[in-house]
């Protein structure tokens, strides 16, 4: 639709070009026609009786010509003014249509996103369920455990997941277990469960 109406503003161009060359060329034939004349003197008066109605048989057909282009210039200035106004909006709409699809891809790719990001909440919800149960059977485990042999199983884990370990036991078996531990790194585990509770907003 936009291409036929674009095609149509060049055929209504094309219209005035043409008929603006007709007139140019009318009266330059008429200029010709007018200058031949003049040296015409010299010519046999039968050759000039001939050349001279040739002139105007061509000068007539080419009035007539212009005078059905002329009338139909107004029909043809209407087709034009109506087939603008329908190329404008044939490109608003289409420029509408462009927008829409843009609009519909978006909400499809947002879409899409949306089930991403909730299928991540799922399973970032059942891998913290699943690790809440291992803490929970872990710290059962280090419970029932003898202090020495605690802390030698928390020497070898990293300072938060050994401080959320002990953090996690009741009061006299954290302490056992530190009392056994490297008295540096025992200081610092301390610190790490402190700031732990803190963060929490649990009381030491």
């Amino acid at each position: 639709m936009r291409h036929v109406s674009f095609a149509l503003l060049f055929w209504c161009i094309g219209i005035a070009a043409a008929f603006g060359q007709t007139r140019a060329t009318d009266e330059s034939d008429s200029s010709t026609l007018q200058a031949a004349a003049a040296p015409a003197v010299a010519q046999k008066p039968v050759d000039l009786h001939v050349d001279t109605q040739k002139r105007q048989a061509e000068a007539r057909m080419r009035a007539e010509t212009r005078a059905r282009a002329a009338r139909a210039l107004p029909e043809v200035r209407m087709f034009c003014t109506n087939n603008v106004s329908t190329a404008g909006a044939a490109r608003v709409a289409w420029e509408a249509a462009k927008l829409e699809d843009l609009d519909a891809r978006l909400q499809q790719r947002i879409a899409e996103l949306e089930a991403k990001r909730a299928e991540y909440e799922d399973w970032l919800h059942k891998r913290d369920e699943a690790l809440k149960k291992a803490r929970d059977e872990v710290v059962a485990i280090y419970s029932k455990m003898e202090p020495e042999a605690a802390a030698n199983e928390l020497a070898q884990m990293d300072d938060e997941t050994a401080a959320a370990v002990l953090s996690k036991l009741n009061t006299r078996s954290a302490s056992a277990i530190l009392g056994e531990m490297d008295p540096t790194r025992a200081a610092h585990l301390t610190d790490e469960m402190v700031g732990a509770n803190l963060g929490d907003g649990k009381k030491s």
